[in-house]
């Protein structure tokens, strides 16, 4: 994608700020608002030390235009991605009073995690230029987008969404089908939920599951997919282990008991100091810089 669009996103927090900044990086005039003052008052400082932190053009951040309101700063967007709170009616009103502003072939797309795209834009007039766009915390490191598509969605828009990101320098993922948690998260959770039903059971500590899967697999996972591993190592003994491992495997419908227990009782995990494993305050600083270096390790390299 050549041309330079016209963005606008709505959300000035942790992950429109970021979006923001992607965009504006590529080259797009964008626009942000947001109904907290303090986010959008802040908004292009966080953008602009993010840049320096990078090594990246500082004067991309010239490119964001705060808007107080919402219909000024969609009134001339090519492409609007709205990025609030995980609220549905929230979500569904925003979508409602932007289509109100918007030209008729303006791309709408709601960056959501859990709720299902169908669901948001089922109000809409046009729901044929609607979608969502799944990014990943934090936008400006992670390089995957989700793109998905409901069965109201044209052609045309999809493509147009997936030539948006690649051309600003993300890996999106077209998503056929509004299921829940999309590819990523269904992916993510299937490990997350046998990781649990490993402790709940009793086979190892939390600290334990999460050495393994650093030391072994998680070691070659970046570059080395499930699906080309299985080819790599051949469809038949991969059969041949399933046949063994998956009846073994956790299956039930709903979240684990131990995990419910956990939060019961008030171990959120960092929020209260104690989840899985104890936390104290310097041990979560500590996660959170290492993360956050080696994503950022990773883009540069």
């Amino acid at each position: 994608m050549s041309a330079k669009a016209e963005i606008a996103v709505i959300g000035a927090g942790l992950m429109g700020h970021g979006i923001a900044q992607v965009f504006a990086l590529a080259g797009h005039q964008v626009t942000i608002t947001d109904t907290l003052v303090q986010n959008l008052d802040t908004a292009k400082s966080r953008i602009a030390a993010n840049l320096r932190d990078l090594g990246d053009d500082e004067g991309a951040v010239e490119r964001v235009q705060p808007c107080f309101d919402l219909g000024d700063a969609v009134h001339h967007a090519d492409y609007v991605v709205e990025a609030v709170s995980e609220n549905l009616p929230l979500k569904q009103k925003l979508f409602g009073e932007i289509e109100r502003h918007v030209r008729p072939d303006t791309i709408l797309a709601s960056n959501t995690s859990v709720i299902p795209i169908t669901a948001i834009m089922q109000g809409l007039q046009r729901r044929e230029r609607a979608l969502g766009t799944h990014w990943w915390n934090p936008p400006f490191l992670v390089p995957l987008v989700e793109v998905i598509e409901t069965q109201w969605t044209s052609p045309q828009a999809v493509a147009w969404t997936m030539d948006l990101h690649r051309a600003a320098g993300k890996k999106p993922a077209h998503v056929k089908k509004d299921v829940p948690g999309f590819i990523g998260n269904r992916l993510q959770h299937a490990l997350w939920r046998e990781a649990i039903a490993l402790v709940e059971n009793g086979i190892c500590d939390a600290e334990t599951v999460d050495a393994v899967i650093k030391a072994s697999f998680g070691r070659r996972i970046a570059v080395l997919g499930p699906l080309e591993n299985a080819d790599l190592v051949g469809t038949d003994l991969t059969l041949a282990i399933h046949e063994t491992v998956l009846p073994a495997i956790d299956s039930r419908p709903g979240p684990s008991p131990y995990l419910k227990k956990l939060v019961a009782d008030g171990k959120l995990g960092f929020k209260s100091g104690e989840g899985f494993r104890r936390w104290s305050a310097e041990e979560q600083a500590a996660l959170r810089a290492k993360v956050f270096a080696h994503l950022k390790a990773t883009r540069n390299a």
